[in-house]
């Protein structure tokens, strides 16, 4: 049924004459292939859903919740209650989802095809897509169709027919949130969850603790989240579920992280003897068997609760002073004829076999590469953070690779342009496809020093929608000068805006304020 309406659609195209430039669609990211015609169609006030021909069962409501959320936000919040025309007025949108399994995770196929013609009686809008996922992102491209018409006040579809073919460049899109520097509030981590599905960005990497702060509840372990800030400012395991079942229903994975040894002063607040000494509180003491008792507890209780193939395990900036200058585990290094570098490879090494015996892919910061690359389990992926080259270097060595690089990529650094945001390629220099093959996506990264619940949205928008775009679209279709593509993401900034999304200016550096009246396109 769905390949017959697919001709139809496409003969009409031929008919009605498609054009395949792109100038002047602001569609964010831009897909794969598009192209379209020059009538005007209208939403009916009846919009609805259409599921016939999909073997998607949809019993968890993925879909239809999907469905509601973008006819929610499509209006803008405007109130409409204008008359509709007696022609081209859209009366649905046809979804066929050709696999009735809906679990997530990491490579799950995310295409789709989405065509709207510009006759009918009635007028359908039509998806196809192999996942439940592959359709809500062509909803969300859907919704970037519509605008709003004050005039008339109605929704306006413009440019039709439509005929967009679309997947994603790379499998792994990440967006990292820190909740040890600052807490964030379970509605905040839900509305950047839900900012993200915007611009098509698939993975939430939650680094959950740090040295600052424990503020999730671990089962095994009771006392891990006295070192939270405050007893309101924790997470209990149910909350961490229900960010998970949040996440996955709105097609985001959530990638949580423990960063060891290192960055784990606060951990000894609950218990003390993960430190190496009261005077010497980090990296956590390699000497002691209750250490990797408790990295273990952690991972068993993880395992229950995310769901994601991966597990990161940090490994980074680990400083091992406190080794060499603590007697008992300077008496330990000894006795296992190790120095403070051995130790550092032995811990993350065997961090690393735990969390593979509770069923994870392992992701650590690039020093564990530079320091030991050789030794670390085929499986690993490698974090890119301190600069450029390195995905040319771990590939190279057969391991997988996520570009995160911190003078392009890390939010917390305000000096970063969105320019150098949409311009940072993952795969620069790297030529073999088999090494290209390695470097899974890329992530932008939301540290929490000087960030919290009051700025995160402009922190992160609208420059996160600039790798986004890089991170989605086809190199063949991605600007060569940012300039070319201002326009469409001053829009884009506007449209989060409308959605309620607190996008920052495009002028001037990150997280500015606007430079002065004026409309929002011109900010």
């Amino acid at each position: 049924m769905f390949a017959k309406m697919l001709l139809r659609v496409v003969l009409l195209g031929i008919c009605l004459g498609f054009c395949s430039r792109v100038e002047g669609i602001d569609l964010w990211p831009m897909p794969m292939s598009v192209s379209y015609g020059k009538h005007s169609l209208y939403l009916s006030k009846d919009f609805g859903l259409v599921t016939e021909g999909s073997k998607y069962p949809d019993g968890s409501g993925t879909l239809k919740d999907a469905f509601l959320r973008v006819k929610d936000v499509i209006p803008n919040g405007h109130v409409l209650d204008g008359s509709l025309p007696s022609s081209g007025v859209v009366a649905g949108l046809h979804v066929v989802v050709l696999s009735p399994n809906d679990t997530l995770n990491y490579g799950i196929d995310e295409s789709y095809k989405l065509l709207v013609p510009a006759t009918g009686s009635p007028i359908y809008a039509y998806i196809e897509a192999q996942t439940v996922y592959g359709a809500l992102h062509a909803m969300q491209t859907f919704s970037q169709l519509c605008s709003v018409n004050l005039d008339t006040r109605t929704i306006k579809l413009s440019l039709a027919p439509w005929s967009i073919t679309d997947q994603p460049r790379f499998s792994y899109r990440g967006l990292l949130i820190d909740t040890s520097r600052h807490f964030l509030p379970l509605p905040i981590i839900k509305s950047v969850i839900d900012s993200m599905t915007y611009s098509k960005l698939n993975v939430l990497h939650w680094h959950i603790v740090d040295t600052q702060s424990f503020p999730m509840e671990i089962y095994s372990y009771p006392k891990l989240w006295h070192g939270s800030y405050t007893s309101t400012e924790r997470y209990t395991m149910a909350d961490a579920l229900e960010i998970v079942k949040y996440a996955q229903r709105r097609g985001v994975n959530v990638l949580a992280e423990i960063d060891v040894p290192g960055h784990a002063l606060s951990w000894g607040k609950g218990y003390p003897s993960l430190w190496p000494s009261a005077n010497c509180q980090e990296p956590l003491d390699v000497s002691n068997e209750f250490t990797f008792k408790v990295i273990d507890g952690i991972l068993s209780d993880f395992s229950k609760i995310f769901e994601f193939r991966f597990v990161h395990l940090g490994g980074d900036e680990v400083d091992t002073s406190c080794w060499t200058t603590t007697p008992h585990i300077q008496d330990w290094l000894k006795k296992n004829k190790m120095n403070e570098s051995g130790a550092y490879e032995y811990f993350v090494l065997r961090a690393q076999k735990i969390a593979i015996s509770h069923g994870y892919e392992v992701i650590n910061w690039e020093e564990t590469f530079n320091n030991f690359g050789k030794k670390l389990s085929p499986s690993t992926i490698v974090h890119n953070w301190l600069g450029g080259g390195v995905a040319e270097k771990v590939t190279a060595a057969g391991l997988r690779c996520i570009v995160s690089n911190q003078d392009k990529w890390y939010l917390d650094h305000l000096d970063a342009t969105w320019q150098g945001f949409y311009m940072n390629e993952p795969l620069v220099n790297i030529t073999k496809t088999e090494q290209q093959k390695l470097v899974i996506g890329g992530e932008v990264c939301m540290w929490g020093e000087h960030i919290d619940a009051s700025d995160i949205h402009q922190t992160i928008w609208p420059r996160a929608a600039a790798a986004a775009e890089r991170l989605w679209t086809p190199l063949e279709k991605l600007a060569k000068d940012p300039k070319l593509v201002t326009s469409r993401l001053a829009r884009f900034r506007c449209l989060l805006n409308q959605r309620g999304v607190a996008a920052a200016p495009l002028a001037g550096l990150g997280r500015e304020v606007p430079i002065g009246p004026g409309s929002c396109i011109s900010q």
